[in-house]
């Protein structure tokens, strides 16, 4: 099978391989003869499209023709453009579907002594500020004999911010820092400041609430003659604190995972998005959580997600979001369908329609229970959407702060990077998988090769038990982690 129409309204279809001017094609009982190559991704008019004619995908429109195209064309960027603009109306339409049939999963996990589980024992330092980055790093580096036993591994995450900052920029900061510190992954904590900046210690702690002595500890480095050596002396006893941890087994009802995509392609939408939808699904059914983020990554496939809410608060704390990030947009003087990339493009990706109409295949089809704000911990067991933009170490920061135990990280292009929770890769074309083999953890390319989307997302649900059971990722195994803040305002 060399092309996949995947609705049956679709005027489009997908190359699942590179094909050739004048092959004789065969999909959904159409035939169709290539008026010229195209590329692995891309798609070819399966009917005649008139210039500012709708282009469907998905069943969705994501483009309009800016000019006359015949069957057999190939249809991209040169022949097609956005129909979108900053204004739109939505109107809750509510669907449900059934959730699927899953046998009891569990994994071997790290139950907390408030109740919350991890997925791994690690130690963590939280710079309060970008002046400190290189002690903990040091910190990090002079102290990897602590990491022992049940321990999982010592790493900080250095940011420039922390200082210099005003207003929504200020109080965002002090969120993501706060909501790392209480990540049940981190078994112990060293909080480390420098002493004069803008995020004091006095603030951090207001912010972080009520904190264990024991997991959670702080150090003001201006505050004490030689820093490293009482890193070492706090690092010793947070230790000793974490190695009191063991891995037991826990329901897959514990499990919090956060979904995102980045270096899309034209099969995106087709193999690895789906396969982790149909994951969203079963981890649901399980009684577990799923939280769906990359907000300009929904506009124009937003009403998808919408009549899924759960009920009209839902719908309009949705819709608020979607708004809100279009108002973004607008204040900084730019449009909102300024996406997708050059690397989108080149794998086959049109328009922001196109991108997002894929993109929100992650979301599978279960109800979405609830709408968070950016950084914000994950409230309600289910399906969530997580304000956030499309940036990839933002957004999987994000969805760390807000408590996922591990990232699923779909690609059609690849990317090393790793968010502090363990990030798995997931490829959506086999050749990717088999040319970054040091990159990606799974393969999704299989269902363009004929393996069926239920059997992916199964398999895929096996695989993140795996993982939580303390199977390492390949950005784990290389020590790739990373952070971003997401930044609007002035730097003083």
């Amino acid at each position: 099978m060399k092309l996949i129409q995947i609705s049956p309204s679709d005027n489009v279809a997908v190359a699942l391989e590179d094909i050739e001017k004048g092959e004789e094609l065969q999909v959904g009982g159409i035939s169709v003869i290539a008026a010229e190559p195209v590329a692995r991704g891309h798609k070819i008019a399966l009917k005649a499209i008139p210039a500012e004619g709708e282009i469907i995908k998905y069943g969705n429109v994501i483009a309009k023709a800016s000019s006359d195209i015949s069957v057999g064309q190939w249809v991209h960027t040169h022949n097609a453009h956005t129909n979108l603009s900053e204004n739109g109306s939505y109107t809750y339409n509510h669907k449900v579907f059934p959730l699927p049939e899953v046998k009891e999963r569990s994994f071997m996990g790290y139950k907390r002594a408030d109740g919350s589980v991890g997925i791994r024992n690690e130690i963590w330092i939280i710079p309060t500020v970008g002046c400190v980055n290189s002690i903990a790093g040091k910190l990090v580096q002079e102290n990897q004999d602590l990491v022992k036993g049940s321990i999982d591994g010592l790493y900080t995450f250095p940011h420039p911010f922390g200082c210099s900052q005003l207003g929504g920029d200020h109080e965002q900061t002090k969120k993501v820092l706060t909501s790392l510190v209480k990540h049940p992954n981190a078994g112990a904590v060293l909080v480390l400041g420098l002493g004069c900046e803008n995020l004091t210690l006095s603030q951090f702690q207001e912010a972080l609430g009520e904190w264990d002595d024991n997991r959670v500890k702080f150090l003001i480095c201006q505050n004490v003659s030689d820093e490293l050596t009482e890193g070492r002396k706090i690092l010793t006893e947070l230790a000793e604190y974490a190695s009191k941890f063991t891995r037991e087994e826990l329901p897959a009802s514990e499990l919090i995972v956060g979904m995102k995509c980045g270096g899309s392609d034209g099969l995106s939408g087709i193999t690895a998005n789906p396969t982790v939808g149909r994951f969203s699904d079963k981890l649901v059914a399980l009684g577990g959580s799923t939280i769906l983020t990359e907000v300009p990554e929904m506009f124009g496939a937003e009403s998808i997600l919408f009549d899924r809410c759960k009920d009209e608060e839902v719908f309009n704390k949705a819709v608020a979001m979607v708004n809100d990030f279009k108002d973004y947009f607008v204040s900084h003087g730019q449009v909102v369908y300024e996406n997708p990339s050059p690397g989108n493009k080149a794998g086959g990706i049109t328009t922001l329609e196109d991108k997002s109409s894929g993109c929100v295949q992650k979301g599978g089809t279960s109800q979405i229970i609830d709408v968070l704000p950016y950084a914000a911990p994950l409230k309600k067991k289910g399906l969530s959407l997580l304000s956030g933009p499309g940036n990839d170490l933002v957004s999987a920061t994000d969805l760390t702060a807000a408590g996922a135990h591990m990232i699923l990280f779909t690609t059609g292009r690849g990317t090393p990077f790793g968010a502090p929770a363990p990030t798995v890769k997931i490829s959506t074309n086999t050749p990717l998988y088999e040319n970054k083999s040091s990159w990606i953890d799974f393969n999704a390319g299989t269902v363009a090769e004929g393996e069926p989307l239920d059997d992916a997302g199964e398999r895929l649900l096996d695989f993140v038990m795996e993982i939580a059971s303390g199977k390492k990722t390949k950005t784990e195994e290389k020590g790739y982690r990373e952070i971003s803040i997401f930044k609007d305002g002035v730097v003083l």
